[in-house]
């Protein structure tokens, strides 16, 4: 399979007024199909990182951020498949009784996933769709149709019924909404974020940032589906997974500091 290099990061700019314990999530996770090299990381002032993985075997970096304005700036090239993700139309639903003891926990409700609270509409719009792969790109064909996307119109508060009664969001909350569907009908479901190029696609024109999108367990594995784009996407590079956004934050201060800037890039090597 050929490959393509894309060069991933982002720049942080804070201004806190004390020193101000942080942990982010950047770097992408270990994938078999995706090779990271020449990764960098830089904090101006220079700041003492720690690096460890949490429960959900996703790569984290614990630092201070000093007192004052600071930056902090992560690079790397990754090699990924020239390929879009995989697709089987045939993937089956798991009855709960069959599911893999570690898939349950993507079942119940979450910080921002609700199936308990949307459960009755999750099963009046999908009941009646034959289930399994095309049970759950209906959902996200919904979700995408439903759901106006807008910066600035949630919160961090926002949850999947909030979402739902507002009818926009960001890629965030179309995960959100999707996932709430799909454990509200057993099927286990699951947020990722990281970087998403366009490649062999045009730019939608917008500054870069990162992408949401979730993984459903059918069959006997995961599969990729993005309610945001609601396509097939080449050059994936997953940095967290988890129940919600809660769980893969791209920064967890603790404390108050001033997010001054933040700037996200993800694009193919010799191009612009």
């Amino acid at each position: 399979m050929e490959r393509r290099n894309i060069r991933i990061g982002c720049d942080f700019v804070y201004v806190a007024d004390i020193p101000t314990p942080t942990v982010f999530q950047v770097q992408p996770r270990q994938d078999p199909d995706i090779v990271v090299s020449g990764e960098q990381w830089v904090f101006d002032p220079a700041t003492e990182m720690h690096r460890y993985t949490d429960l959900y075997g996703n790569g984290c970096a614990r630092v201070v951020l000093p007192a004052g304005r600071s930056t902090f700036h992560y690079e790397a090239v990754a090699d990924v498949p020239d390929a879009p993700e995989e697709v089987d139309v045939d993937a089956p639903e798991i009855a709960p009784q069959d599911l893999p003891d570690e898939t349950l926990i993507y079942t119940v409700p979450s910080r921002y996933c609700l199936p308990d609270v949307l459960g009755r509409q999750a099963w009046a719009r999908f009941e009646d769709v034959a289930p399994g792969y095309g049970r759950v790109a209906a959902i996200c064909d919904y979700v995408h149709r439903s759901l106006q996307f807008q910066y600035g119109t949630s919160t961090a508060q926002s949850t999947s019924a909030d979402v739902f009664l507002a009818g926009q969001g960001v890629c965030r909350d179309f995960a959100h909404l999707a996932i709430t569907f799909c454990r509200a009908l057993n099927i286990p479901a699951r947020y990722a974020f990281g970087y998403l190029p366009f490649l062999d696609m045009p730019s939608d024109g917008a500054p870069a940032d990162f992408a949401a999108w979730i993984e459903v367990w059918l069959g006997d594995r995961w599969w990729t589906f993005d309610p945001r784009n609601n396509e097939l996407r080449k050059g994936r590079v997953v940095i967290g997974r988890g129940r919600d956004a809660a769980d893969v934050a791209m920064a967890t201060t603790f404390g108050g500091p001033w997010l001054e800037s933040m700037v996200v890039y993800a694009d193919e090597v010799g191009r612009p």
